[in-house]
């Protein structure tokens, strides 16, 4: 789904420190998908690099073709949004903190969750919490870019560094994050929290080798 350039408010006053202060930003245009990449998604990858399969590949609480896949570090999500950009011929990669907010804000700026300010429980009230396992992609209601699974799925990853006071310091156009550091930015809810439904400007960050059975991905395309 195309998001358009524009500004818009990144962070929120109610958050932890590091997602202070809401300040305004200007990201350039760009397409993200629609879901976080699946294990349909990903074994397609597997076949055509013969690369090792994330370490739950088989574990049937994470092997269904629909759901999104995890398990997969930093390093890999990178490699498969290059083996994408060389299948299609068009620039793939996984998005920057700033797109990846500025996505799953779809147009609300002063929203909580990506589909507005109604509680998760009304939106996902037959969910019976806690969750054993990453629900299926397409899960939920869709955002303003029509965009889902932002909230209460994986972890993302997410192209920058992680930087605690980084707010603070952010340019105000196309920011990327700082120049370096000893984890990387992750977005997104995760189904192994008591409570899944993460705020929209919730930030989360792991070292770039790691492996989690929430962490997966979502790929943006450059224009």
């Amino acid at each position: 789904m195309e998001v358009p350039a524009g500004k818009f408010w990144m962070g929120w006053e109610m958050g932890l420190p590091s997602e202070r202060p809401r300040h305004p930003v200007w990201v350039d245009t760009f397409a993200m998908a629609t879901t976080p990449v699946t294990n349909a998604d990903y074994a397609r990858f597997l076949e055509a690099t013969s690369a090792a399969p994330p370490p739950f590949w088989n574990d049937p609480r994470f092997s269904d073709p629909g759901q999104p896949v995890v398990g997969v570090n930093w390093f890999e999500a990178v490699a498969y949004c290059e083996w994408l950009t060389v299948e299609t011929g068009q620039t793939h990669r996984i998005p920057t903190e700033a797109e990846w907010e500025k996505a799953a804000r779809g147009s609300l700026d002063d929203a909580r969750y990506p589909w507005g300010d109604q509680p998760p429980e009304e939106v996902f009230g037959d969910v019976a919490l806690p969750l054993d396992r990453p629900l299926k992609v397409g899960f939920g209601p869709r955002n303003g870019f029509g965009l889902t699974d932002l909230s209460g799925s994986c972890h993302e990853w997410c192209m920058d560094w992680h930087g605690e006071l980084y707010y603070l310091v952010s340019p105000t156009l196309n920011p990327h994050g700082p120049l370096a550091g000893t984890r990387r930015s992750s977005r997104g809810g995760a189904w192994r929290h008591q409570y899944p439904w993460s705020p929209v400007a919730r930030r989360t960050s792991l070292p770039s080798g790691l492996r989690y059975s929430d962490y997966g991905f979502r790929v943006v395309r450059l224009s």
